[in-house]
């Protein structure tokens, strides 16, 4: 149960956010590359964090729940993510780390995190807080929850600076379930 709610979220919401990367290239194509150090507040991290912040908690998880260590390369993600402030890099840079997300969680087998849920998965945040949670209560409480709030900071970055989306943009994957002749007309 665990691979399959964990991986086709994150890999709806992370071509989510590639496709509002992309809106921004359309609409704003000589303002997309400044809109990666937009922020919603002084004291939040600049949408390029927000981007690799994602891109990294995609994969995290995936190491969690298999009780491994999170490799280096992907801690240099999150560390990328805490100084986008400083260097937010390009929006080519910010889809290559979802295009690397989505690579690496399409290679996973249908049962590769089942396993985790009962697992012990200890978080260590900065500050010296630490949590200790089983693997479901690490998916339920931990996972979904922190990916959630960095795609829709994201979004809510994006809207706030002037980018034109709405909820079909937040949500496209909906329309695979749409039922035949319901479509609003606009």
């Amino acid at each position: 149960m665990t691979t399959t709610l964990l991986v086709p979220t994150y890999q709806h919401m992370l071509q989510t956010l590639s496709g509002l990367l992309d809106k921004v290239q359309q609409q704003m194509p000589d303002r997309a590359e400044t809109l990666l150090a937009a922020r919603l507040a002084a004291d939040m991290f600049p949408l390029a964090a927000q981007v690799r912040f994602a891109a990294y908690q995609a994969q995290e998880a995936v190491f969690r729940l298999r009780g491994e260590h999170v490799p280096e390369w992907l801690d240099a993600i999150a560390a990328e993510g805490r100084n986008a402030g400083d260097a937010p890099g390009t929006i080519t840079d910010a889809k290559g780390r979802i295009d690397a997300a989505l690579s690496f969680l399409a290679d996973l087998s249908n049962d590769a995190l089942d396993a985790g849920a009962a697992l012990p998965v200890a978080i260590e945040l900065p500050g010296g807080m630490n949590f200790d949670l089983t693997g479901e209560q690490y998916v339920r409480d931990w996972a979904l929850p922190q990916f959630y709030f960095h795609v829709i900071t994201a979004y809510a970055i994006l809207r706030s600076q002037g980018v034109e989306i709405g909820k079909a943009d937040y949500v496209p994957h909906m329309f695979g379930y749409l039922r035949s002749g319901t479509m609003a007309a606009a």
